[in-house]
């Protein structure tokens, strides 16, 4: 049985083609220039190709795009649409290298690039080890899609430009605390939140809406409401993904439920329940970071953050951090169709099942 989609709001859907379109021709264009080359060049670009078409939200060219044109950008100009696409090739990039590094099998209901990568070395009978050959050519075509973002932001004013290298700096330290909590395995609520915030909060909201700004010149003047109103919806925004890793349908979210029990990631969920549980319970959380987690092992995990109040806590976080995001809204000197489009992109971000 195939579960519906979430229904996908204007102020999102209204960015994707153009994004898109652009993502295809810059992808189309790469792998005309290589395979001329040598035909087996085409092979790392069409696997990339699959994997920045076939699927994402397009989330962050969305908030980038808003922020422009509510700040005086035209909505067709050609470098905002260039940055939505340099933001889903940079996502590419963070999300082949986090597979990676998290071991994942599957990512938007398909094998992920190393598994990809991996198992062609199998069926090949190639030298070497196929894991590490799979990993190789994996973490190449992130490097890939971080290159081809980097060109698309070329001809950005130096002060986006700033903003820009700024985030991926931010990426990068987010996804260091992440990995150094999965492998410590402790956690608490604070460092959970900060977490929260660099690994993916700041990079998904707080920064496209700045970088949106600056590209319409006018980031001295936003910079400070428009963080108001993303900071806490980048949290938001994390704080559901765990929810989901947890409680979602893998058919929507793309990847196994229960991976972030079984790679031990350092959630919100998983700090509040350890610091409310004992005995029973708290041996049942103590199976969190073992690979080999059944579905049964993940439903009892699943339910201790029912009991001990984690699963209802986390969702009145959400809900407080997304009333006060567009709360702040108020006071983000953006035109009114931007500001209703980011309201419509704020609820979508709290309530969103994938």
């Amino acid at each position: 049985m195939t579960v519906p989609a979430d229904p996908v709001p204007d102020a999102l859907s209204v960015v994707v083609g153009p994004v898109e379109c652009r993502l295809r021709s810059v992808l189309d264009e790469e792998r005309a220039r290589w395979s001329v080359i040598d035909p087996d060049l085409a092979v790392p670009i069409d696997v990339l190709s699959r994997f920045v078409l076939d699927g994402g939200k397009r989330l962050r060219p969305a908030f980038c795009h808003w922020a422009f044109v509510g700040s005086g950008g035209g909505a067709h100009d050609p470098q905002i649409i260039d940055t939505g696409a340099a933001f889903e090739l940079l996502h590419a990039f963070a999300l082949v290298h986090d597979d990676v590094m998290d071991g994942s099998l599957t990512r938007r209901n398909a094998r992920t690039v190393h598994v990809t990568f991996g198992q062609r070395h199998a069926e090949q009978s190639w030298n070497g080890e196929s894991r590490r050959f799979g990993e190789g050519i994996a973490i190449l075509v992130g490097d890939l899609a971080e290159v081809l973002a980097d060109r698309l932001m070329t001809g950005a004013p130096s002060e986006a430009f700033g903003v820009w290298n700024e985030l991926k700096i931010e990426l990068n330290i987010g996804q260091y605390l992440d990995v150094l909590g999965a492998a410590r395995g402790n956690v608490d609520l604070a460092t959970a939140r900060r977490i929260v915030r660099y690994k993916s909060g700041k990079y998904t909201i707080e920064r496209p809406l700045h970088l949106g700004a600056a590209l319409a010149g006018q980031l001295d003047r936003l910079a400070a409401p428009l963080s108001a109103f993303g900071a806490p919806l980048g949290d938001a925004f994390q704080l559901r993904d765990d929810v989901l890793g947890v409680f979602g349908k893998s058919d929507r979210t793309g990847k196994p439920v229960g991976d972030d029990l079984r790679e031990g990631k350092p959630t919100a969920l998983l700090a509040i329940a350890l610091e409310r549980s004992a005995g029973a319970q708290r041996a049942v959380l103590d199976r969190v970071g073992t690979v080999e987690l059944g579905p049964d092992d993940v439903a009892d995990i699943a339910q201790v953050f029912v009991d001990t109040g984690a699963l209802a806590e986390v969702e009145t976080m959400i809900e407080s951090l997304v009333a006060d995001s567009i709360d702040a809204l108020a006071a983000v000197d953006l035109d009114s169709d931007a500001r209703a489009a980011l309201r419509e992109l704020a609820v979508y971000v709290g309530e969103r099942r994938r």
